[in-house]
């Protein structure tokens, strides 16, 4: 028994083990019909979708948790909050369902169907935000809850809290840097909660300060591309540092469209359309390269996640 009137720290049901044991570690795949052309380069992407909660965002959540749980500040008594516009909830989800703690997550209600789903099914409570108001909407209502009952909530905040953007620089990034086996050149992701690009390419320019670094994000406040943002409009996370980048591209929605509409079809690969906005931006970089480079992306997530989606009709 513990002393009297001494907290004991929280210690996640051993449940929760084989599901974390599973996150990172995930495929780099090649591509050769989509870089036809481009003779000597390599496009490369890690396939995001073999975390065990289907994305990128197995990887912050879990590194979020991780911390909270070791400094106190997630308990049996308190609800995991935080905004999401999917992926990164459904992950939350996961590991509340695993570890044994309440989630509660605020989201735009015009999100892909899969992903409400998904969040449901593992037992998470869904607050609806106005989807007009996008991701910027859902935040501001976690935070609105926050504040009104700091008791009984622990706000995550994907968007401010380091422990996003260290996950990628101890684990996307070493992954990528192992698996080109130290060649790669060039490393070009989208912009969410920007804890993907800014993790890995901290990491990625200690390893070789020539690898340039580019930051993709939509070209306009209203857009297609969902969990992407558009930082001149949006509000601006605040682990988004743009002095890491060396070079920034934008890309439409139609754009992001077409090269999903490639990679399903050429390639045999059902990716988001994030992961798709951000192949788009690869493929520009990759023809301007010179011979020899080796650039990577990221596929956040797959396809099946958004089939609900009207966008698909039109492919």
């Amino acid at each position: 028994m513990g002393q009297p009137g001494k907290r004991l720290a929280f210690v996640p049901r051993l449940l929760g083990e084989s599901t974390l044991q599973r996150i990172g570690n995930t495929p780099l795949l090649r591509f050769r019909k989509l870089t036809r052309g481009l003779a000597g380069i390599e496009v490369l992407a890690k396939a995001e979708w073999a975390n065990p909660g289907g994305s990128v965002k197995d990887r912050p959540a879990a590194n979020i948790v991780a911390e909270a749980f070791g400094t106190g500040e997630l308990c049996p008594e308190k609800t995991l909050l935080d905004s999401t516009s999917g992926n990164t909830g459904i992950a939350y989800a996961m590991l509340g369902a695993a570890q044994g703690f309440s989630v509660t997550l605020c989201i735009p209600r015009n999100v892909s169907d899969e992903r409400k789903r998904a969040i449901r099914a593992y037992g998470a409570e869904i607050i609806f935000t106005d989807p007009g108001e996008g991701s910027d909407g859902a935040i501001l209502k976690a935070r609105e809850l926050a504040a009104a009952e700091p008791e009984k909530y622990f706000y995550a905040d994907q968007y401010s809290s380091d422990a996003n953007w260290r996950a990628h620089y101890s684990g996307t990034a070493e992954e990528i840097w192992q698996q080109t086996e130290g060649r790669v050149t060039h490393f070009v992701t989208m912009l969410g909660t920007s804890g993907t690009f800014i993790g890995t390419s901290r990491k990625l320019k200690e390893l070789n300060r020539n690898v340039r670094c580019i930051s993709v994000q939509p070209d306009s406040p209203f857009h297609g591309i969902e969990g992407a943002k558009h930082m001149a409009s949006s509000i601006v996370p605040r682990i988004y540092d743009p002095s890491v980048a060396d070079q920034e591209i934008s890309v439409n929605t139609e754009e992001a469209h077409e090269t999903l509409k490639r990679l399903a079809r050429e390639e045999g690969l059902l990716v988001g359309i994030s992961g798709a906005g951000a192949m788009a931006a690869a493929l520009h970089v990759a023809e301007q390269a010179e011979r020899g480079s080796v650039i990577v992306t990221v596929f956040p997530d797959a396809g099946d996640r958004y089939l609900s989606e009207s966008f698909w009709d039109q492919l």
